[in-house]
């Protein structure tokens, strides 16, 4: 898992259908997790913030799906946030994916489900 770099990538979901990647984009700088999705009016794929335990949507345009994800990618929570929302943190999350609302269950992303970062 180590440490990442802003940038691009995939996410790959071990799922009940096999493995699926999906684009993803890494805020691992304090500045990229900051910005996060804000000002954006959708997401392609999915983003990544690491190191992260909890998020909010103050200020953003529309709602998102965040997965909460322990040390070794594996999911812990799933929930879906309406903007302007401030979200629990979560005691094992260490990485937070973040996409749009109601596009995680329909890669397979659940509770108990590992994920992988392809970096690329």
């Amino acid at each position: 898992m180590g440490r990442w770099q802003d940038g691009r990538g995939e996410l790959v979901v071990h799922g009940e259908r096999g493995e699926l990647a999906v684009p993803l984009e890494i805020a691992s700088s304090y500045r990229a997790r900051t910005k996060g999705l804000l000002g954006r009016d959708s997401v392609d794929g999915a983003l990544l913030l690491s190191p992260a335990g909890s998020v909010h949507t103050f200020r953003m345009r529309f709602p998102i799906d965040v997965a909460y994800l322990d040390r070794g990618l594996r999911v812990i929570a799933v929930r879906t946030m309406k903007p302007g929302r401030l979200g629990l943190p979560r005691v094992r999350s260490r990485h937070v994916l973040e996409a749009g609302a109601g596009v995680m269950e329909g890669w397979g992303v659940r509770v108990g489900v590992r994920v992988r970062v392809v970096l690329g």
